[in-house]
């Protein structure tokens, strides 16, 4: 895979990399790049091979000589560019290692507004590639849907598997010193929501969205994470006259004590695949707010049982279940116990079994 940012792909891995490690699998990490905050985060067992390739494609000769060099049991890719060239490089190779790729998000809608030719460049090799792999990993029954129905691929061919979210850190890093003045001097709730500043979180959304709770009750939110999106959500909280109320902190390297002391946490997306903050939120008993995007809010959320789910793009929705979540917060441990499938171990022993790697 590559290493090439900050993002929840990479946080994953680092994630499954530690439960299969703790189950005594033998692991290699091959990395197209090799960038960005997850590298301290790879567990000590783990050897890791470095390609140095600009691109996936390029990266095939060197992953190429890696399969026939250490022959391994299995490859996993993580990423849809990198399960296009394991498939290939296992065939050049000659190499019977059984291919796992991991899905990790709802195809059709990151696509929807895109050219004809930027789907098909999407759309063709998914469906001439991904058939040669053992196992199409999604990791939510929506993308999984999605997927098939995208690609043509008969809907049996795709295993579902929960990320490996929650861990033992989440908890003890969420007990780290918040130096933030609105959690200690607290006079209304806080609410916090996280991700990359980009179309897909719809931040835009969930600005208006506070607007119209801050007409009848006192509030904070607090947006983490960076991205190109930052002038218009500046220039929005301007405009909606909520300087003041409204925190753009920027990425921050442990989110968890904000999650943990929020009043609640609040997921505005156009899509996703699996949202790993919404997850750790519930994971550390804070109430939850997501719009019902495709993929994987209904399905982390329990249908609405655990946590309010509102139309996406819908502002005063948004606003409404807020408000209401404010008022009559589930309990912590009904949160919780929504966010036990996505404990690490489990889905590492998931996936191992999937590739064929059962230990005794």
């Amino acid at each position: 895979m590559s290493f090439s940012g900050d993002g929840g792909v990479e946080h994953m891995m680092c994630n499954l990399m530690e439960g299969m490690v703790v189950q005594g699998i033998p692991v290699d990490l091959v990395l197209i790049k090799a960038k960005g905050g997850h590298l301290s985060r790879i567990p000590p067992a783990v050897r890791v091979f470095e390609l140095n390739a600009a691109t996936s494609l390029l990266a095939l000769p060197g992953l190429v000589r890696y399969l026939r060099r250490h022959r391994p049991a299995a490859l996993l890719a993580a990423k849809d560019r990198a399960g296009r060239v394991a498939v290939l490089a296992r065939r050049l190779s000659g190499v019977k290692a059984r291919v796992g790729i991991r899905l990790g998000q709802t195809l059709s809608a990151s696509l929807k507004h895109k050219g004809r030719i930027a789907r098909l460049a999407r759309y063709l090799p998914a469906r001439w590639l991904y058939p040669m792999a053992d196992e199409l990993i999604a990791v939510s029954r929506g993308v999984a849907d999605d997927m098939a129905a995208f690609t043509g691929i008969p809907r049996e061919r795709f295993r579902t598997i929960a990320n490996p979210t929650v861990t033992s850190r989440i908890v003890e890093d969420s007990r780290a010193d918040l130096d933030e003045p609105w959690f200690r001097d607290r006079d209304g709730p806080v609410i916090v929501a996280a991700g990359r500043l980009t179309a897909q979180k719809d931040f835009p959304n969930l600005l208006r969205a506070f607007a119209a709770l801050s007409t009848s009750r006192r509030a904070r939110l607090i947006i983490l994470g960076e991205g190109r999106g930052r002038p218009q959500l500046e220039a929005m909280v301007e405009d909606l006259d909520l300087a003041g109320r409204v925190k753009l902190p920027g990425f921050i390297a442990n989110p968890y004590p904000y999650f943990a002391a929020a009043d609640l946490f609040v997921l505005a997306s156009r899509w996703e695949g699996s949202p790993n903050v919404l997850v750790e939120a519930l994971a550390l008993g804070t109430p939850v707010v997501a719009t019902d995007c495709p993929s994987g809010p209904r399905e982390i959320l329990r249908g609405g049982e655990v946590g309010r789910l509102v139309p996406v793009g819908d502002p005063f929705a948004l606003a409404q279940a807020m408000a209401a979540t404010l008022d009559q917060p589930p309990g912590a441990d009904i949160l919780r116990d929504a966010a036990a499938p996505f404990e690490a171990r489990r889905s590492a022993r998931a996936y191992v079994q999937a590739l064929g790697m059962d230990v005794e």
